[in-house]
């Protein structure tokens, strides 16, 4: 009896092993998918990062980046790549679909990848560093593009792909594709779609930077596609040079109306939450201070116009500040990745011109506008005198009778007059010429 129920023991022991290895591989029956398009910056790290680790965390058995990018920043470019690097389980970075780029900052990012793989119609390349801040030495020059060139060679030659490509990428800004970047040893793949990529990669042995070598058994694995927070898609959204731009714009006219119209509060809300988030997204761009403080100085001369009388020459001021900030707003940086649309430029300034056009002329109206009530409202209006004014008389002025005094000479009834001031009740005119 003891050793039949020693036997039972023993046979739950191995159906809750087999248990517990059949959940272990269902939990690694799946790929986690990321999906990068636009530019490389800090929003897209933290996107990625929480991607790979909670891949890596729930069993996940590899995560598929799939990627079409103009470039980026560095910074990010190289917080990106460690996270790949560092991964524990495999990363496949594909640039897809068709007619995508991995470009600048891409090609880095690709080249770090434990399978490097392009759909067809796709590039790669033109990876020479941008430096922000205009001119440079010819030695501080050499410097960057030393370092990038080490930096990419050195990514290459982890995975046993073309250093040499890969330094002409950065030395010569040189571009391939797909074709052309397979035959060169610069992927390892192309892939059409995301189904054939999964199917081709079963089987296929991965070195992790531990030296642990994974077989990748994805044949009919399911895919996870893992998607922007929604609070990590509006802060991407809004980390763009032309978002930035707008927000700014918007920033100014929100807080100048609310200056010009106190009380109104919306436009003054409006105005404090899109500077906020201009702010946010200006510190997330490689922004040119002097760009900025342009159209800080733009929206000045615009409130000066209207507390002033300049004759217009502050609003030529301001609207040829805002047009040269917003060129140079980016000036220094990738102008494929970091630029202001020309259009939406020209659109902006056009409108915030049109507005004070219309602001200062409302000013210039109602400075000129007469009074309706009070004494402002009588002076400069005609009378009828009724009582001879030698000195004083009487006028018929809006249907009632005033005392008048007039200080040239005599004036007869019936003959009309112009009021120049007035004292309490009595009415100062002079004869009409």
């Amino acid at each position: 009896m003891l050793r039949v129920m020693r036997l039972m023991l023993v046979l739950a022991s191995l159906l809750l092993a087999s248990t517990f290895v059949v959940e272990a591989q269902t939990e690694r029956s799946r790929i986690d998918v990321l999906t990068v398009k636009g530019t490389i910056n800090p929003v897209l790290v933290d996107y990625i990062a929480r991607g790979i680790d909670d891949a890596a965390f729930e069993g996940a058995q590899a995560v598929i980046i799939q990627m079409d990018t103009p470039g980026g920043l560095d910074t990010s470019m190289r917080d990106i790549i460690q996270s790949i690097v560092n991964s524990r389980i495999p990363v496949i970075v594909y640039v897809s679909p068709a007619g995508a780029r991995a470009a600048s900052a891409g090609a880095y990012i690709t080249l770090s990848a434990h399978v490097a793989v392009m759909a067809p119609n796709t590039a790669i390349g033109a990876a020479t560093p941008v430096s922000m801040g205009g001119e440079m030495s010819d030695e501080m020059k050499a410097k960057i593009t030393n370092d990038a060139i080490a930096y990419i060679k050195d990514l290459a030659n982890s995975h046993g792909r073309n250093a040499d490509w890969a330094e002409r990428a950065v030395r010569e800004g040189v571009s391939a594709t797909s074709e052309e970047a397979l035959e060169l040893n610069v992927v390892d793949m192309i892939a059409p779609d995301l189904d054939t990529l999964i199917a081709d990669l079963d089987g296929r042995e991965v070195t992790l930077l531990d030296g642990s070598v994974v077989t990748l058994r994805t044949s009919g694995v399911p895919i996870n596609e893992v998607m922007m927070k929604t609070i990590e898609r509006f802060l991407y959204a809004i980390a763009d040079p032309n978002i930035a731009f707008l927000l700014l714009s918007i920033a100014s006219l929100g807080i100048m109306i609310e200056i010009f119209n106190p009380g109104l509060i919306f436009p003054g809300i409006v105005g404090a939450i899109s500077g906020i988030l201009a702010f946010y997204a200006l510190g997330q761009l490689p922004v040119n201070i002097a760009g900025v403080l342009l159209i800080v100085l733009a929206f000045g001369l615009f409130i000066g116009e209207v507390l002033t009388t300049s004759f217009g020459l502050f609003t030529v001021g301001g609207v040829t500040s805002l047009v040269i900030g917003a060129l140079i707003l980016f000036q220094g940086a990738d102008p494929a990745v970091f630029r202001v649309d020309p259009w939406l430029i020209g659109t902006m300034t056009i409108l915030i011109t049109l507005l004070f056009v219309f602001v200062v002329t409302r000013v210039i109206w109602a400075h000129r506008k007469r009074a309706t009530t009070g004494k402002e409202e009588i002076i400069g209006r005609r009378a009828v005198v009724r009582e001879t004014i030698n000195p004083e008389g009487t006028v018929f002025f809006k249907g009632e009778l005033w005392s008048a005094v007039s200080d040239s000479g005599p004036i007869e009834a019936g003959e009309e007059v112009t009021v120049t001031a007035i004292d309490g009740l009595i009415l100062q005119v002079i004869k009409n010429v």
